[in-house]
């Protein structure tokens, strides 16, 4: 008979008080004891309007780059002290500590001796960097995602976020949808560079100022906009909605249910000779010394440029696709388990192959095309990653025999008509995509909306709903 082991209980109650109060340094709630209770009033977001976020470079002064240097880094230690508060409590008392606690430790660091440097960064931006941490925890809790990690200063991008008091906006008449942004312990404004104007009448809601690895300085501004949707766009002569099946690859990037294709620009093997060379450099370069911080920025701005083409590339192409087109079809592709490492014989060729699914950025253009067809009043349908695509005939549905990667073009054994491999595949996952609408349609009652995402693996759950 085994022996068991009972697992340690979770402590709470007033025993749990007192090991965050005296063993943890979390101070109790006392100040609050004697106050009046009253309701909170929480932000409601106005209705019809949805969060958007615009995107600035800034440049700042040696002082605003200065205290920056100092909030990046404050945030990086607080995010990192709270989980290390978090998990030892857990560890080695099991006690739980959340985010209210969290606050209330933060408060004894900013006042204690060893860390008084911390007054001088806005409280408001190191209480964000806890709440992201405590938002880190309740993902992994749900099973969506790995235990937070600790960040490390030059591996983690350099970011603070401000929440409504913990900046100055103050627009500017003359140029509606700009103005002065001011942070918190900053006396001047931000030199910005206004590529776009904010929605006119719309205040910043909140704020998330970046570095890169270039040392560049970027402010993300969060604003509650009301987007309009584009009209409705039908097959001429029909109130068929016109539908485009889309079936990504790496030979091209995009074709299209008509024989249309998109080049992959394939920016990496673009860049990899002066990658390479710069990396030379940089190995050559004596550890620590400055020689080797200019040779790492330069390889920093090279992937910078890198990754700024390919954002831009691939928001124009998924822009075009939602305006032309009322449904689009696409295939629930699993990107990271594609980009699973092999070991032994063919694991060069694997990582040749993983490192163009990178450079391809799928996962980004899916995500752009289901938060465009939610804003634009279009309709995106995602077929089941095991549909046969690739090697079922459009003109006849036989379902052929599995296809190599090297076979590009076959003929169907029953009716003999030849295929192209990709054109093939995104005309079966247009028809595809059109029954799963249809199906979808047909099941809602009079006066609903079609949803801006169909999937079939949730097609079960959503058919009820509706």
């Amino acid at each position: 008979m085994t022996d068991m082991i009972d697992e340690p209980v979770r402590v709470t109650g007033a025993e749990a008080q007192r090991i965050k109060r005296e063993t943890l340094g979390i101070a109790g709630r006392k100040k609050h004891h004697g106050r009046a209770s009253t309701a909170l009033e929480s932000r409601t977001k106005q209705p019809g309007t949805r969060q958007r976020v615009y995107r600035y470079r800034f440049y700042p002064n040696p002082a605003q780059a200065e205290q920056l240097q100092k909030t990046f880094g404050a945030c990086r230690w607080v995010y990192n002290e709270g989980l290390a508060l978090r998990v030892g409590a857990w560890e080695q008392h099991r006690v739980s500590v959340g985010f209210a606690e969290s606050c209330r430790a933060l408060t004894g660091w900013r006042q204690a001796s060893e860390t008084g440097w911390l007054r001088e960064v806005s409280s408001t931006v190191l209480q964000q960097s806890l709440r992201h941490l405590d938002g880190a925890f309740t993902r992994f809790f749900k099973q969506s995602a790995k235990c937070p990690q600790r960040k490390k200063k030059h591996c983690s991008r350099d970011s603070a976020t401000y929440v409504r008091t913990g900046f100055r906006w103050v627009g500017d008449p003359e140029l509606p949808g700009t103005g002065r942004l001011t942070l918190a312990k900053q006396s001047e404004p931000l030199d910005m560079r206004w590529s776009r104007p904010l929605p006119v009448g719309v205040d910043p809601v909140k704020l998330s100022v970046t570095r890169d690895r270039a040392d560049r300085y970027f402010v993300s501004v969060l604003v509650e906009e009301r987007i309009a949707a584009l009209p409705a766009v039908f097959v001429p002569g029909t109130h068929e909605p016109r539908t485009v099946g889309i079936d990504l690859g790496l030979a091209a990037l995009v074709t299209l249910d008509d024989g249309t294709k998109v080049d992959h620009p394939r920016l990496l093997r673009k860049f990899e000779k002066e990658l390479a060379r710069l990396q030379r450099g940089l190995h050559r370069k004596e550890q620590n010394s400055a020689n080797r911080g200019k040779a790492r920025k330069r390889i920093a701005r090279l992937y910078a440029l890198i990754s700024d083409v390919r954002r831009d590339m691939l928001d124009q192409l998924t822009t075009r696709l939602v305006r032309e087109n009322q449904v689009l079809v696409v295939e629930d592709l699993a990107v990271m388990n594609l980009l699973r490492p092999t070991l032994g014989k063919g694991r060069r060729r694997k990582a040749g192959l993983s490192r163009s699914i990178m450079d391809a950025a799928w996962g980004e253009l899916l995500r752009q095309l289901r938060y465009k067809c939610e804003w634009y009043g279009r309709t995106l349908v995602i077929v089941d990653r095991f549909f046969p695509s690739t090697r079922r005939c459009s003109n006849c549905r036989t379902k052929g025999p599995s296809l190599a990667l090297s076979v590009r073009e076959w003929s169907c054994a029953e009716c003999g008509a030849g295929h192209d491999r990709d054109g093939n595949a995104a005309r079966n996952l247009r028809d595809e995509g059109m029954r799963l609408y249809r199906l979808v349609a047909c099941a809602l009652p009079p006066g609903r909306v079609l949803p801006p995402v169909i999937k079939a693996s949730d097609l079960p759950d959503v058919l009820p709903a509706a």
